[in-house]
């Protein structure tokens, strides 16, 4: 008994921090990935585990029997194996009632959470205390026996944060990954039971065989991949337009069209094409070297090698699983393009290039990873800009809250000496540029209206040159390593589009 029981705490603490990893990506797939959405997460399974060991003790006390634990032990096995098949459900509910009664994504991954996880994690956090309940005999012993069940079931929580994150998530899946570890607590459970549980532990097995479809159903999808980033998503439409899709969704992070020949999106992308343009007398043998950090499918980089020809370009993504399908579905396989499947601000740590232009497009959608809003990244972006470099980057609003847009103007504008924003028509996209050089509105516009209409360049003109404004720092926010509150922000103009659409 005493080795069973054993195997059981290493087995229940490895499960319990299992299910936060893996609540992680499930959450992640319809909310995105942000300190709110891990606060969320974090203190609810802190909760459980909380009230777990509370009913432990009381309940160890009035029921000291091993097959009283083993009973709620595979209730939590039973529980787990549960959640694939229902999230789906859930969650997309958990995302309506975010649209539909205007509350933020931290509470309505909150709701999410406590409809999927309350019962399994709680459950857990009876083990330990009743381990203890269980195998204390000798109170002089106490402090030692106490020491040893927690030694064990924390070194089972180690396991259970690293095998998740690194073989079983992006090998098997979320979903498969939760059902694997259903069945690993059901059978360590089996000890303590009366074999009327053995049908139910027959059922955890068909359970893990069963096909579980895509982890979320989206129309015209082509491709799903849960990645140690990202859950990727690629749709087809019925024209072979494909699109990258990440996480919850909620934008499109890069399109391919099957006419190559086609150049322009319609989309913010466009307007990266006349970043360079704000130096005088520009032309685009002038253009030597362009660095993309979100890289994502390549779209950017497509684009730039059709319109400015074999251009060296550096792309960095920091998911090598987002690079793959880029590859394979996309059509990124410019030879001019280099890629470095790394963060961002480790590429430009460690690279020595010079760019003519450097393209942020990194979304941890919808959020922006802060490490890459902040005064100190733009000035690491500037030590990497030639003379005449420019910098552009994407960012949102909605119809009234611009605050996002004038943090970045702020910020942007302690590091260069120009700052200009373009709103994109029909969207929500802010593109915000700046240069090495004081430049100006007229030099952009001299130097595009010189292009003829009818060609890519010229049609680019005519998008961007009627949106451009002067970017002016008001003294408010400006983002630091320190202080960069996006998600804050982030959340707010999420709150006012669902509010004021």
């Amino acid at each position: 008994m005493k080795y069973f029981l054993l195997i059981l705490v290493f087995i229940g603490g490895m499960t319990s921090l299992a299910l936060e990893m893996c609540a992680s990506r499930l959450l992640g797939a319809y909310f995105g990935t942000s300190l709110y959405i891990w606060a969320a997460l974090i203190g609810l399974i802190l909760i459980y585990l909380t009230v777990g060991y509370f009913l432990g003790g009381r309940l160890a006390d009035r029921y000291p029997s091993e097959r009283f634990l083993c009973v709620v032990t595979a209730i939590a096995a039973l529980t787990t194996s549960l959640i694939p098949f229902v999230s789906p459900a859930i969650l997309s509910w958990s995302v309506t009632a975010m649209e539909q009664i205007s509350v933020s994504a931290f509470l309505s991954s909150l709701l999410g959470t406590i409809l999927l996880f309350a019962i399994p994690v709680t459950l857990l956090g009876l083990v330990s205390p009743f381990a203890l309940r269980l195998a204390t005999k000798d109170i002089a012993r106490t402090g030692r026996i106490s020491g040893s069940l927690y030694a064990i079931s924390t070194f089972g929580s180690i396991l259970g944060s690293f095998l998740p994150v690194l073989w079983l998530i992006p090998t098997f899946g979320v979903r498969r990954t939760l059902l694997i570890f259903g069945v690993l607590l059901f059978a360590a459970s089996l000890w303590g039971l009366r074999p009327l549980w053995r049908p139910a532990f027959a059922i955890s097995l068909i359970l893990l065989v069963l096909p579980l479809g895509p982890l979320k159903n989206i129309p015209y999808l082509k491709y799903e991949q849960e990645s140690l980033y990202n859950y990727i998503q690629v749709t087809q439409l019925p024209d072979g337009t494909r699109q990258l899709i990440l996480n919850e969704g909620q934008a499109i992070h890069s399109i391919y069209y099957p006419n190559q020949n086609r150049i322009l999106t319609g989309w913010y992308w466009d307007y990266f094409l006349a970043a360079p343009y704000f130096n005088k007398g520009f032309t685009p043998q002038q253009l030597h070297r362009v660095g993309i950090i979100g890289l994502a499918g390549g779209t950017i980089a497509h684009q730039f090698t059709q319109v400015y020809g074999p251009v060296a370009i550096d792309g960095v993504e920091i998911d090598p699983a987002i690079v793959e399908a880029g590859r394979k579905y996309f059509g990124m396989t410019e030879p001019n393009l280099h890629v470095y499947s790394q963060d961002g601000r480790a590429f430009l740590a460690t690279t020595h290039e010079k760019y003519d232009l450097v393209a942020i497009d990194a979304f941890e959608q919808p959020y922006i990873p802060f490490q890459l809003t902040t005064q100190e990244f733009f000035t690491q972006i500037r030590e990497h800009l030639s003379a005449n470099g420019v910098v552009v980057l994407n960012t949102a609003h909605t119809t009234t809250d611009f605050r996002l847009v004038q943090a970045f103007v702020n910020t942007m504008s302690t590091v260069f000496p120009s700052v200009y924003t373009f709103n994109v028509p029909g969207t929500f996209n802010t593109e915000i540029m700046a240069t090495m050089q004081p430049t100006s509105i007229e030099t952009l516009r001299a130097n595009l209206t010189q292009l003829p209409a009818d060609t890519v360049m010229g049609k680019v003109a005519n998008e961007v040159l009627p949106v451009v404004e002067q970017g002016h720092a008001n003294g408010g926010l400006v983002f630091t390593d320190d202080r960069a509150p996006i998600e804050q922000i982030t959340d707010q103009l999420l709150l006012d589009y669902i509010e004021h659409p």
